[in-house]
């Protein structure tokens, strides 16, 4: 598969820090409103809730008041975007990981190895360090902060970063035909929105440029829906070796085309929807809107098809903890004859084309993007439970 080629002094720094030296955010919660029924957290959610406060404990009062937020606050729990700061609606609160001291961030990474499993916290560190690399290496010509094509329709420029003007703000690329945008880990927030609890409802927001984690804590229940994640660059190649930023998108790639690989003529009839690519249906702003399912459903699919499915889901969901995974991989397993495989795109290879997953209680998206070459390479991807979307399912949301 074609990877970006990057030529620059700093990049065996950068590399090393695909190592998962201690580079890496986090997101935490905050109380609110009673949930429908008293819960209390279990041994997972303890550790969630201890996490957090220790977090917090570590913050300056300024600090604490700026990554607060009452549960009741909507307009901060539906602030995520995939755009890098500066972007079209991307406008995020709490605190910068660049504003963070070395004990706070090791404090923010515990949490964050808390809420998400192991192969979690490596996608959320493998995305940060793909935007150091896009940081380093844009040269602004693109249009607004979308990471999307330069101006001239080309791909984004590579060849290595080019001194940013002395007005440039810390961080932002240089100045081209684009509206100053910040990439890079530095400018990855968490916030609360209420208070860490073992009995009340809170969430843990941490995101930036295709990044969204929003964790919904109620008792012993985490959910992660909604979420966006994926990455740019998802691979690198320097000094004849290719490196792999972000490990879950290839993993999930390869499974989803090792499904559509599995299926029959008259049941890849039904999967494949479209041979043209289409883009991202359910992200940011697309709160609420219905998806009809498409595609073949799991009831047409054979035994050994059918696990390859649940491994397609799983491979997206698993960047949870195990204990909050096994009860949300429990429920889809039961729906699964209603759930859905759908692809748009070509056919002949793993990463390239969308796939969507639709079911009564799960929505993925993996949405490849071609305005910089090499589609695999850029994904916007979506994951949505519609029966639990910000833990509406466990509380009374406002």
């Amino acid at each position: 598969m074609p990877t970006m080629k990057l030529r620059f002094p700093l990049l065996t720094a950068a590399l090393s820090l695909a190592t998962l030296a201690p580079l890496s955010p986090v997101l935490a919660g905050g109380a609110g409103t009673p949930a429908a029924k008293p819960v209390t957290a279990d041994a997972q959610t303890t550790k969630v809730v201890t996490a957090a406060n220790a977090f917090l404990n570590t913050l300056s009062a300024t600090q604490k008041n700026a990554v607060l937020f009452a549960w009741s606050d909507t307009t901060q729990r539906k602030n995520w975007s995939n755009f890098p700061l500066g972007g079209p609606g991307a406008n995020r609160k709490g605190v910068r990981w660049g504003e963070l001291n070395a004990a706070q961030r090791a404090a923010l990474m515990t949490l964050l190895g808390t809420v998400l499993s192991p192969s979690g916290v490596d996608m959320v560190k493998g995305q940060m360090l793909a935007d150091d690399l896009i940081r380093a290496t844009d040269q602004g010509q693109g249009p607004a902060g979308a990471g999307g094509p330069p101006a001239s329709g080309g791909a984004r420029t590579t060849a290595g970063p080019a001194a940013p003007p002395a007005a440039a703000p810390a961080g932002g690329p240089p100045a081209g035909n684009r509206p100053q945008v910040s990439f890079g880990s530095e400018y990855y927030f968490v916030s609360f929105v209420g208070t860490p609890s073992a009995t009340s409802p809170w969430m843990l927001q941490f995101g930036g440029h295709h990044l969204a984690i929003n964790a919904t804590v109620v008792g012993p229940n985490i959910t992660l829906s909604p979420s966006l994640t994926g990455g740019e660059p998802i691979k690198v190649s320097f000094n004849t070796q290719t490196y792999t930023l972000v490990p879950n998108v290839p993993v999930e790639a390869q499974a989803a085309f090792a499904l559509l690989q599995s299926l029959t003529p008259a049941q890849r009839t039904k999967a494949v929807v479209s041979t043209t690519r289409t883009d991202l249906v359910l992200g940011p702003g697309q709160d609420g809107k219905t998806l009809q399912p498409e595609g073949l459903p799991g009831r047409a699919m054979t035994a050994a098809q059918k696990t390859q499915f649940l491994v397609l889901i799983k491979d997206r969901l698993g960047i949870l903890n195990a204990d909050d995974l096994a009860a949300k991989m429990s429920v889809i397993q039961k729906n699964l004859d209603q759930t859905y495989f759908a692809w748009f795109g070509p056919t002949t290879s793993a990463g390239a084309a969308y796939h969507r997953v639709t079911g009564p209680s799960v929505i993925i998206e993996f949405s490849p993007q071609a305005n910089d070459g090499d589609p695999a390479n850029h994904l916007h991807n979506m994951y949505r439970d519609p029966t639990n979307e910000y833990g509406a399912a466990w509380t009374t949301l406002k």
